[in-house]
């Protein structure tokens, strides 16, 4: 297969599929630009080899068609600003106004689509609509992974009319490598950090890992389901009842596979789901009614650090708790701090899943890792072990 680095794109139209969905704020602004940025190594390079680029997008959710402030209009000034050139823009993706701005489009130019999703043929994969996108271009390049597990037409039906010539952007390319680096190319020790709320939302992840991790600590509002499993009090902590049995079956298979599995021992409760809350730290399996553990304690944040720190790879998805009120951060500031002093002396580290992204950016450290994923539910399902149809689509049609 191809890359974007033996591709020659000399005098040929790229149309490329890019994650432009980012907020705006009531004023139409955007308030984060990070998906945009995150894109323009891989136009530039299209560019640079005399390339010509269309781009299309989604943004946001319209419900029946066109709505102004779902309009990629609102993005194009910005995009210029990034690229340092004009950027034309089609006030459609397939009709005729799309179709002659492309045809026009000279060596060097770019050209931004109108939101793809203000056609409901997108998110039906239809083979039509993929079609009329497909025959604005000359080449197909898939740079959004967080929409890598959408069987959508933009991301991976207009892939089939492009048999030769079809390839992966920038991002694709460093994400499937950074990801298989946990999955596939792995440095042992691997310690994998599993985080967040719902045990439900993680089970597959974790049963994957079960075959590749060394070492699996359990954080955040899941670690009292697995509490609870064992007989412990958890007060009013978050629990989910009927997964109290998968809990006890993942505890009995990482023993049986001889991993060691991590459940925090103590942690910071709270007499209510308030930064301004009572607080106090106790043992994580007695915690008295009416109190919710709201962060790992003091003695588990000394444990898992060590533990982190020893690694050679690792995969942190989830955080350790409430991070977002600052009474209650501390275990997740303190399981960043492990893994970057982990990579300082040589790790490969991978942070991946939207709040733990949001930690690490928030903390400042997102420079200090491996790789920060920009996958949200694609990188899930990746993980989970499932076939990606985006992906797919570029590697084995």
């Amino acid at each position: 297969m191809k890359t974007i680095n033996d591709f020659d794109f000399s005098g040929k139209r790229a149309i490329i599929r890019v994650d432009f969905n980012v907020p705006l704020n009531d004023k139409q602004e955007i308030t984060d630009d990070s998906r945009m940025r995150a894109a323009v190594p891989t136009i530039k390079k299209i560019l640079e080899c005399n390339g010509s680029v269309i781009l299309m997008s989604h943004l946001g959710r319209p419900k029946e068609g066109p709505e102004d402030k779902f309009s990629l209009r609102h993005l194009q000034g910005h995009l210029a600003t990034l690229l340092d050139r004009e950027v034309l823009f089609a006030d459609d993706c397939i009709g005729e106004s799309a179709k002659t701005a492309a045809e026009k489009l000279q060596p060097g130019e770019v050209l931004l689509l109108e939101n793809l999703r203000f056609y409901k043929e997108e998110t039906k994969g239809d083979e039509d609509f993929a079609q009329k996108l497909a025959n604005l271009a000359d080449v197909y390049v898939n740079d959004a992974f967080g929409t890598a597990h959408r069987a959508h037409a933009s991301t991976t039906i207009v892939a089939k009319f492009f048999p030769e010539n079809k390839l992966f952007g920038y991002i694709m390319g460093n994400e499937l490598e950074s990801i298989d680096k946990v999955l596939k190319d792995i440095k042992k020790p691997y310690v994998a950090i599993i985080g967040g709320a719902k045990v439900s939302t993680k089970i597959d992840i974790i049963r994957n890992l079960m075959d590749k991790a060394d070492e699996l600590i359990i954080g955040g509002a899941m670690m009292f389901t697995f509490i609870k499993a064992q007989g412990g009090k958890i007060g009013n902590s978050m629990c989910e009842d009927d997964y109290l049995d998968t809990a006890k079956e993942i505890m009995d298979e990482a023993k049986e596979k001889g991993i060691k599995l991590h459940i925090p021992e103590d942690a910071v409760i709270a007499d209510a789901f308030s930064n301004d809350a009572h607080r106090k730290e106790m043992k994580a399996d007695n915690i008295p009614a009416k109190w919710l553990g709201l962060d790992i304690g003091s003695d588990s944040i000394s444990k898992l650090s060590a533990i982190i720190e020893n690694a050679k790879t690792i995969l942190w998805n989830g955080p350790m708790g409430v991070f977002e009120m600052s009474n209650f951060a501390q275990g997740t500031i303190s399981i960043a701090e492990a893994i970057v002093k982990a990579t300082e002396k040589g790790a490969f580290s991978l942070i991946g899943g939207g709040d733990s992204v949001a930690a690490i950016n928030q903390f400042g450290m997102a420079d200090k890792v491996s790789y920060v994923s920009t996958g949200g539910g694609a990188l899930l399902e990746y993980m989970e072990g499932k076939t990606l149809p985006g992906i797919e689509a570029i590697r084995g049609w």
